[in-house]
């Protein structure tokens, strides 16, 4: 079986395309390079990408190291990395079969489903929980990267007394903590443990073999280790507990399963139309898009094409996951680093592969 990459790169030099100066390079040959210099200048200790178009992979490669010390190469089939917030549209999508199934009501009060939860001065509903528009408070101090044995309802010991920032619907403030009161609605609402529900709706329906929580105490032998960067170089990040905050950022992926679950959307293998339009369209406030919906970050890049999925940042982890229904393409960018600063330098990459397929080869 032919390589898409190889044949498709052998293509382009055929035609003369690339004369083989930087500054000429164009499409997948200069992605490729982007993403090997940040390796090259120690960005990030690594990273796999895993680019679909039209359910074909057309661009999946891993660069620099699982495991810097035992030099562990990375595979993007099997290389489990903390995909941080591109948790939430795996946790949205388990909430829209709650949904479906009558379950849960998104425009119920919250308290219908944790009556045990402080009053506030205003209700909220779930609805305004998945589209960060409670007024719920995001992080403080070193809230970021707890590692304390919490379980989803004993976490929210961290936020209940804490007013809301303002009225719910009013304003919109994006916080994982949404999130965890989210997962703890509907482990209430369902009495199934949250991870068991993702599991049985989203995970195995759509093959994510490689997706899972984390636990601690648990092994995950094909995980990266995790790091972060300072002055000096890479050193193995802080120890972190996510599981209570698992709807919000604390599922292990591959950038494989994370590019199918994409793919799923496209194919229309979840859910029907009327239920995804309620969670891919960005909300409102005062007429002023948010350009996020209920769980997935919804809006267009600098070009002006629009996309849904999700940007995410966590303690070891930082990745790219981008749905573009127009151009059916599907990205996934996962590293092992927490906040490496390279949002530009991955926007480029992007832009660099959709635009090159626009072109048609001679």
């Amino acid at each position: 079986m032919k390589n898409p990459i190889t044949a498709y790169l052998k293509k382009i030099f055929l035609s003369n395309k690339i004369i083989g100066e930087d500054t000429q390079l164009q499409g997948l040959v200069k992605a490729d390079v982007l993403l090997q210099r940040l390796i090259a200048e120690k960005q990030i200790p690594g990273v796999a990408i895993t680019v679909l178009e039209k359910g074909k992979t057309i661009f999946q490669k891993s660069y620099g190291y699982a495991d810097i010390e035992e030099k562990i190469i990375i595979d993007p089939k099997k290389t489990q990395f903390r995909i941080a917030s591109v948790s939430k549209p795996i946790a949205a999508t388990a909430l829209a079969y709650m949904v479906a199934d009558g379950i849960i009501d998104l425009d119920a009060s919250f308290y219908d489903y944790v009556p045990y939860y402080p009053k506030k001065k205003w209700d909220f509903t779930m609805r305004q929980l998945a589209s960060h528009t409670a007024g719920i408070r995001s992080y403080k101090g070193i809230e970021y990267g707890l590692n304390k044995e919490y379980s989803i309802k004993d976490s929210i010991s961290i936020f209940k007394e804490d007013p809301l920032l303002f009225k719910p619907g009013t304003d919109y403030l994006y916080t994982s903590f949404d999130w965890v009161l989210v997962s703890l609605a509907m482990q209430e609402a369902s009495g199934i443990p949250f991870e068991n529900y993702v599991q049985e709706k989203v995970l195995q329906p759509l093959g994510m073999c490689n997706t899972e929580a984390e636990i601690p105490g648990n092994s995950y032998p094909n995980a990266t280790s995790f790091y972060s960067k300072n002055r000096l170089g890479f050193r193995l990040s802080i120890p972190v507990n996510n599981y209570y905050k698992l709807a919000g950022g604390g599922f292990l992926s591959t950038a494989v399963d994370i590019a199918n679950f994409g793919q799923a959307f496209l194919a229309k293998q979840v859910l029907q139309k009327d239920m995804l339009t309620q969670f891919l369209t960005s909300e409102s406030i005062n007429g002023k898009p948010t350009y996020y919906g209920l769980g997935w970050q919804v809006s267009q890049d600098k070009k002006g094409r629009k996309y849904f999925g999700h940007v995410g940042n966590g303690v070891g982890g930082y990745s790219n996951f981008y749905v573009y229904p127009k151009e059916q393409l599907v990205f996934s960018i996962l590293t092992n680093c927490t906040n490496p600063n390279i949002q530009e330098e991955l926007d480029e990459v992007i832009s660099l592969i959709i635009e090159r397929l626009a072109i048609p080869l001679s």
